[in-house]
């Protein structure tokens, strides 16, 4: 049975104010450029570039931070509808530095923000069951009524025989317990067909013992997960979803299955200048391959693809690839 959408994704959204003074330390940042962001939104705007049909369900404030927002979604062509505005409430921001080759301090401003206000009413108006995938990222559970609403969507979608993706997205700062996190993705993961997360979110999905939480040394660096990474991959896999796609930044990723195949699939490099949403890059090209039906490692060499470029560009949502421009990149490159 054919879908009115390829993808929907939920979570959060925001605008995102880059740095334009390139490797300046933080405290001396003169002016920044502003762009949208947020992953489940930066995953709309890459997927919809990439020409699938795209919604996105997440909340705005009544404010003109919301309507900037709105704006670059429809003038990307990404479905709006099921956005609802959250009066009292504030579209979010997100300030970020950028230091090249390794440091991109990022300051979230989510107090009082309108999406994590999502209900499970704003996901009964929202066409879930219409569309072949619904992708949800880990912030989104981090508070009520945000939670409720995301575990409700994902039961709609298993009703309906939608794939689940589940980007982990773990924000140590919008958790108050890392410990909290792993409990509530834990409780998510059996309705989750794909997980999406570095080896440091896979950590926090699963940990439960806090010697493995290391405090960060300054205020805008978060706490450090540590813990054995295979046997927490293993464990997550156990809980139910068929793959686990680890991102491995210029190495590329690898893909576990519930079968025990385990896939090495590697990346394109390039000359490094902004890596801040370059996972939201990827996991836009992987859902665009598995949405596709490809193998598994096509899909996650175009994921890659589609990271390699925007780490050389200088934000993420307004510089995520076109279709035509990222085949065209791998082919340059030797091909899938």
């Amino acid at each position: 049975m054919s879908k009115k959408y390829d993808v929907i994704t939920m979570g959060r959204s925001s605008i995102d104010l880059y740095a334009n003074d390139v490797g300046a330390p933080f405290v001396e940042i003169k002016s920044f450029a502003a762009y949208v962001g947020g992953s489940p939104t930066n995953i709309a705007v890459g997927t919809r570039r990439l020409g699938l049909e795209v919604a996105l369900l997440t909340a705005v404030g009544d404010d003109p931070v919301g309507d900037f927002l709105l704006k670059f979604l429809d003038d990307e062509g990404v479905d709006t509808t099921y956005i609802p505005c959250k009066p009292g409430h504030r579209t979010s921001a997100v300030i970020l530095g950028i230091e090249p080759p390794d440091k991109f301090p990022l300051v979230y401003y989510r107090d009082n923000c309108a999406d994590i206000e999502l209900t499970i009413d704003d996901v009964l108006a929202a066409p879930i069951a219409e569309s072949k995938m619904f992708e949800v990222s880990g912030t989104a559970l981090s508070k009520e009524p945000s939670r409720s609403a995301s575990f409700f969507a994902a039961e709609q979608a298993k009703a309906a025989g939608t794939k689940v993706a589940l980007d982990i997205d773990f924000r140590a700062d919008q958790w108050h317990d890392p410990r909290a996190f792993g409990v509530v993705t834990r409780a998510l993961l059996p309705m989750v067909d794909v997980a999406i997360g570095t080896e440091e979110e896979i950590n926090a999905a699963m940990l439960r013992d806090p010697s493995q939480i290391k405090i960060a040394d300054s205020q805008i660096s978060a706490p450090e997960i540590h813990g054995d990474v295979e046997a927490n991959i293993q464990a997550l896999l156990a809980l139910g979803p068929e793959a686990l796609v680890v991102k491995r930044g210029a190495k590329g990723a690898t893909i576990y299955q519930d079968n025990g195949t385990v896939m090495d699939v590697p990346g394109f490099p390039v000359d490094i200048y902004n890596v801040l949403g370059a996972g939201d890059a990827f996991a836009s090209g992987f859902l665009y391959g598995y949405v596709k039906g490809w193998d598994w490692y096509k899909a996650a060499r175009m994921g890659n693809a589609c990271g390699a470029i925007v780490v050389t560009r200088h934000g993420c949502a307004n510089f995520m690839g076109y279709e035509d421009e990222v085949l065209a990149f791998i082919e340059k490159r030797g091909g899938f």
